[in-house]
């Protein structure tokens, strides 16, 4: 049989009292005497009492919760923002709703949907691969809800913006890769419609304009996801041209991987035969054989700076607060998997 919830009125009753002098008694309203205040919370903490937060935030007109949106959640690097985002949140009186688009657009719009009619007090968001229409977070932000868009762009979207300067971290590693004496870079490119994709795409072209390599359209191959087993036929691709590559910068650590399995398969040495950059810096980076280099990036303090932008938008009663940007600085990680300079 389900249990009855203990509320306000159930205490008053019991102790003889009006309603609203139980809610101030709770509230620990300094009018009234010691003694109704004593009795009050030891029957509410004798009955299990728990105030009604629905109730209450639709009575000041708020939720008290916001949302995260997130293509997916299984990698270190979602995960990690979330933990940042937690960390921040934990520490005020919202709550928040994990959810997750799963990389497509259709669904971060029904999420959206659902967020708007629950009104959520704010929305975080990461958007999907397949999203590169912002109407839906046009609306949002049209409805009183402030967006801050994280770690991928929302070209256009005028919202607050917490994002890592992917072309530096991609030029960083692909310039690194010509000094340490590789001729013929290749590049496992993410998905087209992408901001990050994009940026890191730009600086592995500049990159090698900029130190008069020759940019070949077969060295350039966009993998259809983020996971280990995409990068496996794109490498496979590379690895059987009739003149490989030396070198792959790949757009994340575990399409790197993927590259280093492919390439050992194939008796390709790491690194005398050719060398592999990663992206992210994921813990696992470190540990296979051998280590991978890659471009480090600050993904818990992404989370954890997104989520006091939002607070601050939330907390502060001046509608009038500008859009902040706030782009961190990737660095390169040198370790087995590429060529000493």
């Amino acid at each position: 049989m389900k249990k009855t919830r203990v509320t306000i009125t159930d205490i008053a009753r019991e102790l003889n009292i009006a309603p609203s002098t139980v809610s101030r008694a709770l509230k620990d309203h300094p009018a009234l005497k010691r003694e109704t205040k004593q009795a009050v919370k030891a029957l509410a903490k004798k009955l299990d009492y728990r105030p009604n937060l629905l109730a209450l935030n639709l009575l000041q007109k708020k939720s008290n919760t916001i949302g995260v949106i997130v293509p997916e959640i299984t990698s270190h690097f979602f995960s990690a923002i979330i933990t940042g985002i937690q960390d921040v949140i934990g520490t005020s009186d919202y709550n928040i709703i994990i959810c997750l688009s799963n990389e497509s657009y259709d669904e971060e719009m029904t999420i959206v949907d659902k967020l708007s009619k629950i009104q959520v007090d704010g929305v975080l968001v990461s958007p999907s691969s397949e999203t590169n229409n912002f109407d839906h977070l046009v609306r949002l932000q049209k409805s009183g809800i402030p967006v801050v868009v994280f770690d991928r762009d929302c070209p256009g979207l005028e919202s607050d913006k917490v994002l890592v300067d992917d072309y530096s971290g991609a030029f960083q590693a692909v310039e690194y890769l010509i000094r340490s004496g590789c001729k013929k870079i290749a590049h496992l490119s993410g998905p087209i419609n992408l901001s990050t994709a994009k940026h890191r795409l730009q600086g592995y072209l500049d990159a090698l304009e900029n130190n008069n390599m020759p940019i070949q359209k077969e060295y350039i191959v966009h993998v259809p996801g983020f996971s280990h087993k995409d990068g496996l036929k794109p490498t496979k691709k590379l690895l059987k041209l009739k003149d490989p590559p030396d070198a792959i910068f790949a757009t994340n650590d575990n399409i790197a991987i993927s590259a280093m399995h492919i390439a050992e398969k194939l008796e390709f040495r790491i690194p005398e035969d050719i060398s592999i950059v990663g992206f992210d810096d994921q813990p696992n980076s470190s540990y296979v054989t051998p280590s991978l280099s890659t471009v480090w990036q600050p993904v818990y303090s992404i989370g954890m700076l997104s989520a006091r932008i939002l607070l601050h938008h939330l907390e502060e009663e001046d509608t009038k607060i500008g859009f902040r940007k706030e782009i961190f600085k990737p660095e390169l990680v040198i370790r087995k998997s590429s060529k000493k300079i």
